[in-house]
Formats: C-alpha cells, structure tokens, sequence
C-alpha cells in the first residue's frame, strides 16, 4: 500500500498485536485547509479547529453506529478562540468553526510550536454528542485536561466511554497554508497484554509529533511508527473524507420563518436578507419575493 493511492484527505482503519489494538488514521490535510479559506483563520485558530475536526472523524469512526450517523465535538475553555465545534460523520464527511477564527497568539517560546491551548483555555469542557441505538442524541462531557484536544479527547474515550486508548493529532502549517493535518486513535482490544501496551506507549514516546511523522512518509510513516513490532494489518481501502456541510438554500430560506412578520417585512424593505452559514461561511442571498412568500402561512392560520 502507498500513499499514491489515497485521496487527498481518507481514512485508514486496521488493528495490531492480533487484533488487540484498533486503529482509526485521518489525513486530513485538505479538511483543514479548507476550513482555513472558508473561515478566514488565523495560523493557530486553524490548527485548534484542525485538531478538532480530526478528532471529530476519530470519533464518528469509533462511536457511530450507521453509516449515516455524526459526532458533535464541542470545546469551550475560557480561552481567546472562544468555543469550537466540529462534527464528524461516518461516512468521511466532516464540518466546523470556532467562535473567532481571528484568535491568536505568538509561538510558544518553550518549543516554538503553535499555543493551542492559549487560545482555547482550559476552564470549560469538552462534550461529544452522538446517536444512542434508539435514535436519540445522548452528551458526555469531561473537564478539559490541557487545551491541546488530543490529550482532551483520549481523556473523554477513557473517563466517559471506558475505551483504553492513545490519540494523536497535529496541524502542520508553512507558507501561509495547511501542509499536513491528521489524526491517530489507538484503542486496546479485549485480550490486549501489558507487554502490548508498553510497546505502544514507548512507540508513540520515541515517534515524536504526528506531523513531523507524515512530512516524512504520509499517514502511513505515522502508523508504522506507532505500531512498529506490533505487526499491524491495514484494511486495503481507504475512505475519503472532506469538508462537506449540510446547509442549503433552502434551510437558509426555512431560518427565516423563526422571525415575526415585522421583522421579515423589514428584510423585505431593505432589498432582502444575506443568511450565513455558521458552519462553513456559505452565503445565501434570499430575495424580497421569497420573503414575502413566507408570510402565507401566518395569513392562513390568523384567517
């Protein structure tokens, strides 16, 4: 398997040690940068929404139950970025924003790497929604433990879902654009030894970061690295994935039945009203007649 097979951004799935481990893998490097150029981000808000946007397809890949179904990663820490949000589908598709894509702050002076956790803080927390078997959404929520998500989101798998696990994610950023972004989710299995698990941690010890990893072989160097000598087997297709929102004109249009007749006859005598998406900059311009339409209902039912 080579990384000339893969689209731009996929997933990868597969297990090691005899199927004691589990392994999810994104690149998810076009995502990210995508989601920088719709958002207008700022070098550090873009990785903070990067990190989350990966762990958010981790996640959808470990929690999901059907090929439709969607992970909600919140984060709220007090910090200057305010909240971020992502979701995750199992099918690849991925969406976010965060609160102010303008937030950010100077290299740390300790390592020289973006302060993600300066901007998103660390009073608050991090809550994961998804669907139970039934159909209805079901939240767990954890105190952040650092800021840097990756951290944040292994201790969410262990404190609410009970999944042993190690996370990595990283947002490479040169040249004013994103040049590698991904994720890494390793979970233990039943029947997983001790002598498997020390080897993973001494692994994931001696790789260094998930980025550096992927600037020198792809997602694939990553994984080798992380499972070196645990013989690890990779399901021989990989998923795409991509930035991919569910707004639409007509949602857009819909949005507008929650303002009362005044309001909506104001829009209609200002030439008409620009509706935004929150989750991908998407602008939808809604003319004075489609406005007006939205006042038939309110007529019948007064009538």
């Amino acid at each position: 398997m080579t990384t000339s097979q893969f689209p731009a951004s996929y997933l990868l799935r597969g297990t090691a040690a005899g199927h004691t481990l589990r392994l999810i893998a994104i690149d998810s490097t076009q995502v990210v940068e995508e989601a920088r150029l719709r958002h207008g981000l700022s070098k550090t808000a873009t990785a903070a929404l990067g990190r989350t946007l990966s762990a958010s397809a981790l996640l959808a890949a470990v929690l999901g139950k059907k090929t439709d179904s969607r992970v909600t990663v919140r984060v709220e820490g007090g910090g200057s970025v305010g909240w971020i949000v992502a979701e995750g589908s199992v099918d690849g598709r991925l969406r976010g924003y965060v609160r102010d894509p303008d937030a950010d702050l100077p290299l740390r002076e300790s390592d020289g790497k973006l302060d993600v956790s300066g901007i998103v803080g660390v009073d608050g927390e991090m809550a994961v929604t998804r669907l139970l078997d039934n159909g209805e959404p079901y939240t767990g929520s954890v105190r952040l433990q650092s800021g840097e998500i990756a951290e944040d989101v292994s201790y969410y798998l262990g404190a609410s879902e009970q999944i042993p696990n190690a996370v990595l994610l990283g947002v490479y950023e040169e040249g004013g654009r994103v040049a590698q972004a991904g994720g890494l989710l390793i979970q233990a299995m039943p029947g997983v030894t001790d002598e498997t698990l020390a080897r993973l941690e001494a692994n994931i010890r001696a790789m260094g970061m998930l980025t550096d990893n992927m600037r020198r072989g792809g997602l694939l160097e990553a994984i080798n690295r992380a499972t070196e000598g645990l013989e690890v087997q990779l399901a021989p297709n990989a998923q795409p994935a991509r930035f991919a929102c569910r707004c639409s004109r007509e949602k857009a249009l819909d949005s507008l039945k929650f303002f009362d007749s005044a309001e909506r006859q104001e829009m209609i005598d200002a030439g008409g009203q620009e509706v935004a998406c929150h989750w991908c900059s998407e602008k939808y311009q809604i003319t004075p007649a489609e406005i007006a339409a939205l006042e038939a209902p309110d007529t019948h039912a007064r009538a």
